[in-house]
């Protein structure tokens, strides 16, 4: 039986967008502004990539301008942005339903990287980290871009590939569709949620 959702959630980077380089080097470029060690990418991604910037500041022990910096400086690094070849098409293809967009990047940075590849038109909400007082995994901002959408958090579908967002989805009762991560339902490929919806 397919899902027929009165909405559907995406989060940003890992599932429209590979911006895993343009946030490690935002990073690395700030830490060393400040006299800080560098991280190595496997312990980025390991640690803190998918979680809120401040969170990610916090569990380092730093101080809050090194993460303003590292937003301020993060779009020099947006040509290390890429769409992922399916992300398009499946929000084509999703033309039916209404959908929001969630996610703990700064509002200017997700605002330049949706027109960098002309994506924003797909979107009736667009909830970023600026929007909330606490970014995923908590719930906040999954419970927001509903009530943007005027809709029940239990009748909308989640898309998300770290736990953060799962947690977050999970935590306002959505239905989370894992990317290459263990939710209710898994998918390897973004263009796969076509299938588990109805069109």
């Amino acid at each position: 039986m397919k899902l027929k959702p009165d909405a559907i959630l995406f989060d940003m980077d890992g599932v429209l967008v590979d911006s895993l380089d343009a946030w490690w080097h935002a990073l690395n470029t700030s830490l060393k502004t400040f006299g800080i060690k560098e991280i190595s990418k496997e312990e980025f991604v390991k640690r803190y990539w998918g979680h809120d910037l401040y969170d990610n500041l916090e569990k380092m022990n730093l101080n809050i301008e090194i993460g303003l910096e590292c937003s301020r400086i993060y779009t020099q690094y947006i040509d290390k942005i890429k769409i992922f070849p399916d992300a398009e098409k499946t929000l084509e293809k999703l033309g039916g339903y209404r959908k929001g967009l969630i996610t703990n990047t700064p509002k200017d940075s997700t605002y330049q990287i949706l027109k960098k590849f002309d994506i924003q038109k797909y979107f009736d909400t667009i909830v970023t980290t600026d929007d909330v007082k606490k970014g995923k995994p908590d719930p906040e901002i999954v419970l927001k871009a509903c009530k943007n959408l005027g809709v029940n958090p239990k009748n909308v579908v989640l898309v998300g590939d770290t736990w953060s967002d799962i947690e977050a989805g999970r935590g306002a009762g959505c239905t989370v569709i894992g990317l290459n991560i263990d939710g209710d339902f898994t998918i390897k490929k973004l263009y796969e949620l076509v299938e588990l919806v109805e069109i």
